[in-house]
């Protein structure tokens, strides 16, 4: 059957499109998922345990980057004192298969955004819809980026934070394997949702719900909630919750860039 115009779709048809979408997209990660299944060994030993060793290389960055500013080897990391457990009888097999979920999440990300590209296109107009494979290729880069940011920058920051961390000598560090996945999982998916704020500006500021002069008024109370959200993905120490704002902050600047640009050719087809 053809598909039909957006002024020919009824709500139900509406909400018959979208579940379509949630279908194509759960098989798609579901499939990467399959793939990554079988790939446990790379993906534990050398990808999510790699932020426990000290030769990890964001440590030897830091650590040369110190030596190389005059502060001996203040930034070196010499230990991890931590080792990770399963206490549970199913609970490394539930840790892998929710890491092969999030590897086909991660994976099949660039299919979900063709996907809802798909889904929005009939509100858009003709010589937009020409823009599909730019708009795919950026959401793509931009999330892939964060993803990336997160696993070098937020999770070894906060392994080493949190392991080195101590109340009483009397206590060592016996981590949950579910405890630790959790944690390197939220560090880089939510830093590749997050760094996706440039495309949400521009479909806000399609819909008129943004604006660039309300995205100039708001930067000083955007600035707050960045710091904010740095200080809870982030251990609590300046170092690493300025790392985590900077490029925040330098993507809010590209989205009010992006909704100026937008607002323009509004207002000229206006």
């Amino acid at each position: 059957m053809a598909k039909k115009n957006l002024s020919e779709m009824s709500f139900l048809d509406h909400l018959e499109e979208l579940r379509w979408l949630l279908i194509r997209s759960t098989i798609a990660i579901l499939a990467c998922a399959t793939v990554a299944f079988f790939f446990s060994d790379f993906i534990f030993d050398k990808i999510l345990f790699g932020p426990k060793n000290v030769d990890f290389i964001t440590y030897r960055f830091f650590c040369d980057l110190s030596q190389e500013f005059g502060l001996d080897k203040s930034l070196c990391v010499t230990e991890i004192p931590m080792r990770i457990q399963s206490r549970e009888m199913g609970g490394q097999f539930s840790a892998h298969m929710w890491t092969s979920i999030t590897a086909g999440f991660i994976l099949g990300f660039p299919f979900i955004i063709w996907e809802f590209w798909k889904f929005i296109s009939p509100a858009l107009y003709e010589k937009e819809r020409k823009y599909a494979v730019l708009f795919i290729v950026t959401a793509s880069i931009l999330f892939f980026t964060g993803v990336l940011f997160g696993y070098f920058m937020i999770a070894p920051l906060s392994v080493n934070f949190l392991a080195n961390y101590n109340v009483s000598k009397e206590i060592f560090n016996d981590i949950d394997l579910d405890s630790y996945i959790s944690l390197l999982r939220s560090s880089t998916v939510a830093c590749g949702l997050l760094f996706e704020l440039p495309i949400l500006i521009y479909f806000l500021t399609k819909i008129g719900l943004v604006t660039p002069s309300s995205l100039r008024n708001y930067r000083k109370y955007t600035l707050v909630i960045v710091l904010i959200l740095s200080a809870i993905i982030t251990p609590p120490d300046i170092i690493s919750q300025v790392i985590v704002a900077i490029p925040i902050m330098i993507l809010y600047e590209i989205s009010i860039l992006i909704s100026v640009i937008v607002h323009k050719k509004q207002e000229k087809i206006k």
